[in-house]
């Protein structure tokens, strides 16, 4: 299915069902916002970064509008809805637009499970645990997937990318679980260099 959508085009990836903050202050995409909340229709949101803009996005419901300033800025939060591929840009770059094609990642998620889902998740109660200092309920995630797991957790731009962009659910949750332990490595790492720091920071007084 394709449609076409208003292009908001940011540093960041959105995933569906993940919730960010975001204050908009250019002309072009205060226009854009005050439309979709008009209409209630979406958006689409593309990375944009120093590789250059994407051709695989999410759709995004402003579900919040925090504040209206006087200048026309404003605060709001936007929920992630379905990936999309860019079939066409449309538009001037005051109106950014494209055709784009709406990808029914629900379907991929009902695909039975296979290996992966479960390191993925055991590594996702990990990593919140060491967080929090307390392991959520395991039932909490049992079926969850790989779009839900990695909303919840600040993952680099570049591996929300990738996820965004897998069709196969499986791989997802391949590539999450990877992602997972890689920053409980980086827990690891960063808590012994504090542990060094604190052990070798004694103060010497004397001779």
């Amino acid at each position: 299915m394709s449609r076409r959508l208003p292009i908001f085009e940011l540093p960041i990836v959105l995933l569906p069902g993940e919730q960010i903050p975001l204050h908009i202050f250019e002309e072009r995409y205060k226009r854009m916002i005050e439309g979709a909340l008009e209409s209630g229709e979406p958006i689409g949101i593309l990375l944009n970064d120093e590789a250059g803009a994407r051709n695989m996005g999410c759709t995004a419901q402003v579900t919040e509008l925090l504040e209206r300033y006087e200048d026309g800025r404003l605060d709001i939060v936007v929920t992630g809805g379905s990936p999309f591929r860019v079939l066409d840009r449309l538009g001037l770059p005051e109106d950014p637009a494209a055709e784009a094609e709406i990808i029914d990642h629900l379907g991929e998620e009902a695909a039975p499970e296979g290996e992966a889902a479960g390191p993925a998740r055991r590594a996702f109660l990990d990593l919140a645990e060491r967080a929090s200092g307390e392991r959520p309920p395991e039932e909490e995630v049992a079926s969850a997937a790989a779009y839900g797991l990695a909303a919840r957790v600040e993952l680099p731009a570049e591996t929300k990318q990738e996820l965004l962009q897998m069709r196969d659910e499986e791989e997802r949750m391949r590539l999450l679980a990877t992602a997972l332990r890689t920053l409980l490595r980086v827990l690891d790492r960063a808590e012994e260099v504090a542990e060094r720091a604190r052990s070798n920071g004694r103060m010497r007084i004397g001779p």
